[in-house]
């Protein structure tokens, strides 16, 4: 049975899980460069940003171990900074598409249809985990433990999934980025 707390933010993880995708792929389409704006690429951004993906897949894994140790603060603050780096991974990402033409992955043969399954799935994952995310964390704050700890062994494997294979994504375009 849900609680107050967690109606209360019902309609907000509703907004969000519908926005966030919907402005990210308007935003991933402008160019701000061949809008005629004079913003300089921020071809720096990539190896950060997957880097705090790696940080996140850690976060996740940390926080798992917290809570199976009775570690509950410890778990608590590993997942807020988890969502902040999501967050910023998240700002990160439309700020380098905005300022930065496209690469194009380079590789040939097999190593090409594992690259764009393991970004298409990264890609559809990433938009799936937002309700996911926000619901378990409001189950959490709303102190429904027992339909947090059940969405969040749902949750957890698919966050996991999008951190770690945002970093593979990475390493296998990189040698293809135009410095």
């Amino acid at each position: 049975m849900e609680n107050s707390v967690e109606k209360k933010y019902n309609k907000w993880i509703v907004v969000l899980s519908v926005a966030i995708p919907l402005v990210v792929a308007l935003l991933f389409g402008v160019n701000l460069r061949k809008l005629g704006y004079d913003v300089q690429p921020l071809s720096f951004l990539p190896p950060i940003y997957a880097t705090i993906n790696g940080i996140t897949a850690v976060l996740l894994v940390a926080a798992v171990w917290a809570i199976k140790n009775g570690k509950r603060s410890l778990h608590e603050n590993l997942m807020k900074v988890a969502i902040a780096c999501s967050v910023a991974f998240l700002a990160m990402y439309v700020a380098y598409h905005m300022t930065s033409d496209s690469t194009k992955f380079g590789g040939e043969g097999v190593i090409r249809y594992i690259y764009y399954f393991i970004l298409v799935t990264h890609i559809l994952l990433s938009v799936i985990i937002i309700p996911f995310v926000l619901i378990t964390y409001v189950r959490a704050i709303a102190g429904s433990f027992d339909r947090h700890k059940k969405i969040a062994k749902i949750t957890f494997p698919m966050w996991l999934y999008v951190a770690v294979t945002g970093v593979i994504v990475y390493l296998m375009i990189a040698p293809y980025y135009v410095h």
